[in-house]
């Protein structure tokens, strides 16, 4: 069998359940969501340009007197991986750095992550993302 294979056998002994958390927030919020993360120990993400809608729908621009309507956002998604004990306190750091109380603010998505490994070491599950 191969180590692969091994690691990511099905079997949940004394594995430690763990949450990708995935907000979807605005690019000048972007720092103050890092910093709050960095506060409750949260040592890594993934951050990546997006674009898109919800309520918002958009909005019109006048551009060399041409009226353009813009349908998708700029937004940045976070991606964080963590403990399952770690994924309310994420969520409330995110929730209360990144909040404007206005309309476009984001959203969170919770997901269960199956498996991690951490490629240089091949560590798996909970050692594999954290430090």
């Amino acid at each position: 069998m191969s180590w692969a294979a091994k690691s990511f056998d099905s079997s949940f002994e004394g594995l430690k359940f763990m949450k990708k958390i995935e907000a979807i927030i605005k690019p000048f919020k972007l720092e103050q969501v890092k910093d709050a993360l960095d506060e409750i120990g949260i040592e890594g993400m993934t951050v990546t340009e997006v674009k898109g809608y919800g309520r918002q729908k958009g909005h019109t621009e006048i551009y060399r007197g041409s009226e353009y309507t813009v349908d998708f956002l700029p937004k940045i998604k976070v991606e964080v991986a963590v403990l399952d004990n770690q994924a309310n306190a994420v969520m409330e750091a995110i929730i209360k750095a990144a909040q404007t109380g206005k309309i476009g603010d984001g959203k969170i998505f919770v997901v269960g992550l199956e498996q991690a490994v951490r490629i240089r070491t091949k560590e798996t599950g909970d050692a594999a993302i954290s430090a």
